[in-house]
């Protein structure tokens, strides 16, 4: 007998009991002692040797229980090494079988069989032994004893020989398969029994999944289709009723729980309509769901179709005529959206708290190797039938051969997916429990490990082991899709997979570009020759053209791309940047996919792709910094169109970082309204230095002058496509006429909008001041004074309304704040707006809703005219600030959500209706800078075109192919904003 210490040293870790159960072994058989030293050596090889011993225990009193003959287990056990390495094996890995053992102690006859050293058995031996159980009293039970007493067989060949994990996923499938077919023979059995006038059928059970691809788990579940025919010259309605019936049962027979406990859920949900549709239904019935109604992943699904029971041929006929629809799948239309939903999906099952523990569906996990190879097949296997298996490993390995995968790629993926499935199946077979999650627990760390052969340092070897073949499989499986592109075009030297320029093109295609002619031409020009740049443009490709896929329009991310490129490729730090800094890389491709205006922006400066290499960089600046930067580049230059030029060039950087933010999910509405508005005052306040100093030529300045902001730039709420809406108002100094002032002042307003508007490499200022006193008929400028006396005098409610979005922004100060003191009496009336002007306001809120609406336009669909757009919410939100700014200071605002917020705090609007056109309006907001962002060009209106749709749609936060759920939002929320603003604005 062992001390204790012997014991620890060989892996025992609570000897002291292990010496006590060692004891009771050798008690309960007198004429032959068990616990030997070969018996602890063998106990010691096993995955948790206390777990052995304690099973080990557990059959022996059972055999003596139950009388058997326990003498003729000790001689066993003490004389046949190959029986003592299989029983500790199996009793040291799996708790669950050992349990088994101690319930049927007989079978441990089975693991001293000696022809279970031999070749697995076929899916006929493994039927036939099933089936056994239909001869049963009790059939259901006895087809569980049977299949878990082959189920010890296969785990104790499993443990003790190491036999590869596909040879364990193929026998298990077959298990699955014997299994379906005795279940099928015993619902058939029953039902007639009880139902001798039933008519009868043709019934095939088709198996999906893993149990169709032969590569099942220990503890899956099964998933099935039904597919029937009644007998020849008989009436289909009978019989498919009869196979509705089978097929119910078969289904019962499987999944009840019984005395001897479940053998596994069959699962059906994979059928035509999932679980709204029909159990069974017929081979024409079949085909025409799949030709008219089947989305892409159902056909991903059908690739591992394979009759496993019931009516062979008809079962044959099923999986061949489906077959044809299968490898033609990537011809649909639709296609590319299936596939990236499918992508989607894998990563949307992920419970957050599982993710760094998920074998299955976390990053570098096996739904990310089957996923890879399923979409290869479904590419290529339309012209290629040598790629055409439901086996994972046996598609990979065709894949390779025939030159879609590298060699060396390929072994590495097969050796990640093995030791993968290999940890999945010794997880499972501990409790024989459905679960694909990494334990967190020491003990059963330690276990896990041991049972793959990590003796030394079973947990942190475990751990090492299984992230770096996660991490191959992350990297393989961006590359499988997107090396093998660059070596169809480009001269890359090793033993790289070379697609064909057709199998390049399909891969394309597949993966969401429009124009794979042109997206070759690309690749080639950005990846061919040998020089240090186009070495590192190989190695960023395959990452860059993934993230191109993953937009609404990849192939402008790629052109965008190779011009950047072109401009920036001879630039050392550009590639250097972008190999080192991965985020920055993303973020780069991210932009240039998301639409023309940041890719317009960059073109003409590329060098601004540096500020992408850190998310500080994508701050927006202040107003002192930029406006100090703008004068400075401005006062460089002697020629004013020069000194703008230079104004106009910083613009231009600050809009592109704007951009950058925005698509980066750095800034919210507000942030991108406020930031924009920065931009333009100083652009401005640079600008009109520059006006002024050229039109008084060296001489002295007659008048102050200050811009005041209107509109959205006067609400900071300005947008990418936004005019700047401005008034002039000027302050003749003391001893000036006011006529040389006020030409002054006319020569230099105009001067800034000539000096804004000049064609140029950069974007052009639009200065709109149609805003001012007598629109376009009223002068350009006007004195402070002229503006006091005009408000005095002519004053309409309508621009006492415009002025509450009047913010004096630009030029002199101290002229600013005198105009601010100007208006305030009039745009917060003291005692509040008169009810007569209440009815104005409505009036022409009325007419503006009936006339002002572009022809052809959806008032559905109009972010700014439309129902519950954002006239309606800042009309109700400034007829508050009307009403109740005199007594409410926090309505004296320029900012809409502002004024709205301090609404809410006074107690003038309920939180909730507040809530509602809060929501309205930063969506509708979000829509019209992302519809510029899109299209470079300004738009009110959702796009029509589906790609701007959905791009629109990416960047207002919705994922892809979520496009009608983007544009239902919108319409809910805009609804409910216009039954808040008939409450609020036309007291409904």
């Amino acid at each position: 007998m062992s001390s204790e210490g012997q014991l620890v040293r060989r892996g025992f870790a609570d000897p002291r009991r292990a010496a006590k159960m060692l004891d009771q072994l050798d008690a309960l058989d007198a004429h032959t002692p068990m616990a030997t030293d070969q018996l602890i050596t063998s106990l010691s090889e096993s995955a948790d040797p206390d777990l052995a011993l304690l099973g080990l225990l557990g059959l022996v009193e059972a055999l003596d229980q139950h009388e058997f003959d326990l003498p003729a287990f000790a001689r066993t056990l003490d004389m046949d090494g190959d029986f003592r390495r299989r029983l500790c094996g199996v009793l040291g890995a799996s708790e669950a079988l050992g349990r088994h053992l101690s319930v049927h102690p007989r079978h441990w006859y089975d693991l001293a069989d000696p022809a279970l050293a031999g070749t697995n058995p076929g899916p006929d031996d493994v039927a036939a032994r099933l089936a056994t159980a239909f001869d049963a009293e009790n059939p259901v039970d006895a087809l569980r004893v049977e299949y878990r007493r082959l189920l010890l067989r296969l785990a104790a060949r499993d443990l003790a020989e190491g036999l590869p994990v596909d040879e364990v996923a193929t026998v298990l499938a077959d298990l699955a398969g014997g299994a379906l077919e005795t279940a099928l023979r015993i619902a058939r059995d029953d039902y007639f029994g009880q139902h001798p006038e039933a008519a009868d059928c043709r019934l095939a059970v088709i198996a999906m999944g893993k149990c169709g691809g032969r590569e099942l788990n220990y503890v899956s579940d099964v998933d099935v289709l039904f597919v029937a025919e009644p007998l020849e010259n008989e009436p289909e309605a009978p019989a498919l009723k009869t196979a509705t019936q089978l097929a119910a049962a078969v289904m019962r027979i499987c999944s009840a729980h019984t005395p001897e406990g479940t053998l596994w859920p069959v699962d059906a949900a994979l059928r035509p309509e999932g679980k709204s549709g029909p159990l069974v239904r017929t081979l024409d019935s079949h085909l025409a769901y799949y030709q008219r109604w089947a989305k892409t992943w159902e056909f991903q699904a059908l690739l591992k179709a394979r009759p496993v029971a019931g009516d062979a041929q008809l079962g044959q006929a099923y999986v061949e005529q489906t077959g044809r629809l299968v490898w033609s799948a990537a011809d649909r239309e639709g296609f590319v959206d299936d596939v990236q939903a499918m992508r989607r999906r894998v990563v949307d099952h992920i419970p957050a708290a599982d993710a760094d523990r998920q074998l299955k569906l976390g990053p570098g996990g096996l739904r990310d190797v089957e996923f890879a190879v399923q979409l290869l097949q479904l590419v290529h296997g339309r012209s290629d039938d040598k790629v055409r298996s439901g086996t994972t490993l046996v598609a990979l390995e065709q894949l390779t051969t025939s030159g879609y995968v590298g060699r060396t790629d390929g072994a590495t993926l097969a050796d990640a997916y093995r030791f993968l499935r290999s940890m999945e199946h010794r997880i499972q077979l501990y409790r024989l429990r459905r679960t694909h999650q990494v334990p967190e627990q020491e003990d059963d760390l330690r276990r896990l490990g041991r049972s793959l052969g990590f003796t030394k340092n079973p947990v942190a070897d475990l751990t090492a082991a299984w992230k770096k073949h996660a991490l191959e499989v992350r990297r393989l499986h961006e590359k499988l899709f997107y090396r093998p592109l660059l070596a169809a075009v480009a001269r890359i030297p090793g033993e790289e997979v070379r697609l064909t320029p057709e199998a390049a093109k399909q891969r394309l295609t597949a993966l969401g570009y429009a124009d794979p002619a042109s997206a070759l031409r690309h690749i080639e020009a950005l990846s061919e020759g040998v020089s240090r740049r186009s070495s590192i443009q190989r190695a960023l490709l395959p990452a860059m053209l993934g993230w191109f896929a993953e937009s609404p329009d990849p192939d402008a991310g790629l052109l965008a791309f190779r011009t950047i490129s072109d401009s920036l490729g001879s630039t050392p730090w550009y590639l250097r940047q972008l190999r080192d800094e991965g985020a920055s890389a993303e973020r780069l491709a991210h932009l240039l996919a998301s639409g023309r205006y940041a890719v317009d922006l960059l073109q003409r400066a590329p060098e601004a792709t540096a500020m992408l290499a850190d998310e500080r960089e994508l701050v927006p600046r202040g107003l002192e910094a930029l406006q100090a930067e703008m004068s400075a580049a401005a006062r460089r230059q002697e020629q004013p169109e020069a000194a703008v030029a230079a104004i106009r060039a910083a613009r231009r950087r600050e809009l592109f970082r704007v951009a950058a933010a925005d698509l980066s999910s750095l800034l919210d509405v507000e942030a991108v309204g406020e930031a924009l508005t920065t931009i333009s005052v100083a652009t401005l306040t640079s600008a009109l230095e520059v006006a002024r100093r050229t039109v008084a030529k060296g001489g002295e300045q007659p008048t102050r002058m200050a811009i005041v902001a209107m509109g959205r730039f006067g609400g900071h709420e300005l947008s990418y496509g936004s005019d700047a809406d401005v008034m002039f108002v000027h302050d003749p100094v003391p001893g000036a006429s006011e006529k040389a002032a006020t030409d002054f002042a006319t020569q230099a307003a105009t001067e800034l909008r000539r000096l804004l508007a000049l064609p140029g490499a950069d974007p052009a200022v639009a200065v709109d001041a149609d805003l001012r006193p007598e629109g376009r008929q009223g002068p350009l400028v006007r004195t402070l004074s002229s503006y006091a006396a005009y408000y005095a005098r002519w004053s309409a409610v309508w621009e006492a309304q415009a002025l509450l979005r009047a913010d004096p922004l630009c030029g002199d100060a101290e002229l600013c704040g005198a105009f601010r003191d100007l208006i305030d009496p009039l745009r917060y009336p003291a005692g509040g707006v008169a009810e007569r002007d209440v009815t104005e306001i409505r009036r022409i809120k009325a007419r503006v809703d009936a006339e002002r609406l572009p022809r052809g336009a959806d008032p559905a669909t109009h972010t700014k005219l439309g129902r519950g757009g954002l006239a309606d919410i800042e009309w109700t939100v400034q007829l508050l600030q009307l009403r109740e700014a005199h007594r409410v200071e926090g309505l004296r605002t320029t900012r809409t959500l502002g004024a709205l917020r301090a609404a809410v705090d006074a107690g003038l609007v309920e939180r909730r209706e507040a809530d509602v056109l809060r929501d309205a309006w930063q969506l509708a907001t979000r829509i019209r800078n992302a519809i510029m962002l899109v299209r470079a060009r300004p738009g009110d209106s959702l796009p029509r075109n589906p790609r701007d749709l959905a791009a629109v749609a990416q960047i207002c936060g919705f994922p892809a192919g979520e496009t009608s759920r983007f544009s239902d939002e919108y319409l809910r929320r805009t609804r409910r904003a216009r039954n808040v603003v008939d409450h609020l604005f036309w007291g409904d």
